[in-house]
């Protein structure tokens, strides 16, 4: 039976009873966590951590970032700062260099990320951890939230079930990428994917 993982975001949110429970969520870049943010704001006190050790070159990687910051700084969202590790991303990757888009390379990406967050979120005592992943239509999100829940189990922390892109929300990131004129990258993030999107 497919799950709805949004419904399951709001039914978590109803049990908070107006409580605004610590939420650092995880950001994949500004475009993607403007509808995220604007969804969750109400409920959660956010800081976003911008751990993304696929993203290349470095260049690319810091372009991205600095949007993310720019934006974060507008809607007075927190921010937790970490170093850009591509040599771990390579590293873990590298066996999976052929693996095609969407694969199982993509699947490890997302744990490396989510770990890092879940491991960040118990450290500085978050209620929850989460992920703007799901928002794009190119990320399965049964997969992400599959992968998400596990790492929460296994580290005893609380991961936020969440589909970004139910309720038009990859539509509202279009919008208010517009809005806030955010760069727009054509590309998930390293050179792999940047490869099969210049091979189509």
């Amino acid at each position: 039976m497919k799950i709805n993982y949004d419904e399951l975001m709001m039914e978590e949110i109803k049990k908070l009873n107006g409580h605004k429970a610590k939420l650092l969520l995880h950001s994949c870049c500004g475009p993607c966590s403007s509808s995220c943010i604007e969804r969750l704001k109400d409920y959660f006190d956010i800081t976003v951590l911008y751990y993304n050790p696929n993203i290349e070159p470095e260049e690319e990687y810091l372009h991205r970032k600095k949007v993310q910051m720019e934006l974060l700084d507008k809607l007075h969202i927190k921010y937790l700062e970490c170093d850009y590790d591509n040599e771990t991303f390579r590293r873990i990757t590298k066996p999976l260099c052929n693996e095609k888009e969407g694969g199982k390379r993509c699947s490890v990406c997302f744990g490396i990320r989510l770990k890092y967050t879940a491991k960040m979120a118990k450290k500085y005592q978050f209620d929850y951890f989460a992920t703007t992943l799901t928002v794009s239509p190119h990320k399965n999100s049964a997969i992400i939230n599959n992968i998400g829940s596990k790492i929460g189990n296994t580290m005893n922390i609380k991961y936020l079930y969440a589909d970004f892109k139910k309720r038009d929300g990859y539509k509202r990131s279009i919008e208010l990428s517009k809005e806030y004129g955010l760069y727009r990258q054509n590309y998930c993030g390293c050179l792999y994917s940047k490869r099969c999107n210049d091979e189509e």
